[in-house]
Formats: structure tokens, C-alpha cells, sequence
């Protein structure tokens, strides 16, 4: 007989609970008298504040749990995101799933590593919403000086449409700022409830008329990579690659780079601005 999707909760629940000790979830040590592995179904059952017999029909796949329910599952199995959404899911109540609040946004390790090594040339590293979580002293001398900036002014979209000397800096600003959006508007759609991303697109929305209008196109975009034109106070026009590679963890952090053809005036120009941040140190996290 074909599995049914409740029969597929029902395997997830028993191997969950059994790579549980009781000791994780406040229930006595395993004693010599414990003949299954892992909590028993009255254990989760008390844990989930159930009966033994609907969470049982739960296990046999032979009533389908409601929403409370996967709620008190999740809390008492003690599971991750990750497999809180695969319980959902496998109870066909994907819609359902309450949102977590935010953690907050730190960059990872092995990402602060490889900034601190580019060194010659300017690179980001973005958060959620295009948080600007971390750069390196190029970025500083390209961009703006980031550290002097108030946290919550630290975001790409912002920038682009709030600073003017970053909006100058953009030669083909229409062209750049439309596509930040349209990235924008890719997060909205992966986290509907995010408030901090609720703020900043009303705050843009009342303050800049091209925000408004490109935010009503509901245009998305999830380029990783493209070509940006600056138009720099000091070393003057700049051609730059713009490569962004997504954090492999789920976090949804991205390392944008921005390089130039080896022998160009691009590059000489990026060399300039290396050079006299040589002895900067790179930034701190942001720690929000």
C-alpha cells in the first residue's frame, strides 16, 4: 500500500523521538528497566501535553494533527528550523508554520576570514535585507566611511537612495538602484513578516518617489553577478565586476567583491585606493 503523507509524520515523530534521551528533556535518566531507545510515546505524549492515544494515532499516520499540535511536537522533540519546517511540511501545513523571531545577524567566521584577506580589492558582506554587515577598508574608500554611519543606515538599499554621495558615486544610479530594489523585493517575498524589512521600505517609500514606483513593479531579481560603472571623487571613472557569493550555512549572508580587468585603468584605480587604506584595520561586525 502507498505511504500516506500522514503515515511520513508519523516515521519522522518515531525516529525523533527516538534519538532523544530523556535526560534532554527534563525526564529522568534511562534506566536498566527502558526497553525502547530514545523517549517513549506516553513521554512525548505528557511532554506535548496530548493524549497517548491521539499522539499513537499520530504515529500510525491515522488522524492528522493540527496546527497547536506541531506546535507543542516541535517544542517538545526539541527540533531545529530546519526540521520544524520538514514537520510542517510533511503535515501539509506549510502555510501554517509560525515565524520565528530573527537571531541576530553576526557574520560567520570563516566569511570575516576570507574579507580580511581581500585586501587590494572592495568587498561587503551583506545580511538580510541587504544589511550591510561587514566590509573591508577598499570598500571603506570606494563607498563611505561605514563605522561613522548609525546601524540601522547601514544597508545597501538605504545607501543608494538616502546618501547622496553614494547615489553620485553610481553612474548609471537609475539602472544600479532599480535592481537593489528588485533584490528587495526577493527577500520580502522569502520573509513576508520581517519587520525591520517592513521599516525600511516604509521609510523609503515615504521619502523617495523612485522607491515607491519601482517597489509597486514587483519586479525580483536574484543576480549574483553583473557589472557596475562609479564615477569616484578622487580616482575618477571605475569599471567593476560585482560578484556576490551566497553563505553555503542558510543564513542568507552574501560576500559581494567588486574587481577589475588586470592592466585597466580600473585596476590602477583600485590599487590607489588600496594603497591608502593599507594600514586600516578591517571593521568589526555589526552584532545586530
Amino acid at each position: 500500500m502507498k505511504p500516506t503523507p500522514d503515515s511520513h509524520l508519523g516515521g519522522f515523530l518515531r525516529a525523533r523521538r527516538a534519538q532523544l534521551r530523556p535526560e534532554q528533556c527534563g525526564l529522568p535518566a534511562t534506566d536498566s528497566a527502558r526497553r525502547v531507545t530514545g523517549l517513549r510515546r506516553e513521554e512525548v505524549a505528557a511532554l506535548a501535553a496530548i493524549s497517548v492515544d491521539y499522539y499513537t494515532r499520530l504515529e500510525q499516520g491515522r488522524v492528522r494533527a493540527s496546527t497547536p499540535v506541531l506546535a507543542t511536537l516541535a517544542r517538545a522533540l526539541h527540533l531545529n528550523e530546519d526540521e520544524e519546517r520538514y514537520l510542517y511540511e510533511l503535515a501539509g501545513r506549510t502555510d501554517d508554520r509560525p515565524r520565528r523571531r530573527h537571531p541576530t545577524q553576526r557574520i560567520r567566521p570563516a566569511m570575516r576570514r576570507l574579507l580580511d584577506q581581500l585586501t587590494h580589492t572592495p568587498a561587503l558582506v551583506l545580511g538580510r535585507r541587504l544589511d550591510i554587515l561587514a566590509w573591508n577598508p577598499t570598500a571603506t574608500a570606494l563607498y563611505t566611511d561605514f563605522s561613522a554611519l548609525a546601524p540601522a543606515r547601514r544597508n545597501y538599499v538605504n545607501l543608494l537612495f538616502t546618501d547622496p554621495a553614494v547615489r553620485k558615486l553610481h553612474k548609471e544610479w537609475a539602472h544600479d538602484a532599480r535592481d537593489a530594489v528588485a533584490a528587495l523585493r526577493l527577500e520580502a517575498a522569502a520573509d513576508p513578516g520581517d519587520p525591520e524589512l517592513a521599516r525600511l521600505v516604509g521609510e523609503l517609500s515615504v521619502r523617495d518617489a523612485d522607491f515607491r514606483t519601482w517597489w509597486a513593479e514587483h519586479r525580483v531579481s536574484s543576480a549574483s553577478y553583473g557589472t557596475k560603472h562609479y564615477r569616484h571623487p578622487v580616482v575618477g571613472d571605475l569599471t567593476l565586476d560585482c560578484d556576490t557569493w551566497a553563505s553555503p550555512d542558510g543564513s542568507g549572508q552574501r560576500l559581494m567583491v567588486l574587481t577589475a580587468e588586470p592592466g585597466s585603468p580600473s585596476h590602477d584605480g583600485l590599487r590607489i585606493l588600496a594603497s591608502w587604506t593599507a594600514r586600516t584595520p578591517s571593521n568589526e561586525d555589526l552584532n545586530r
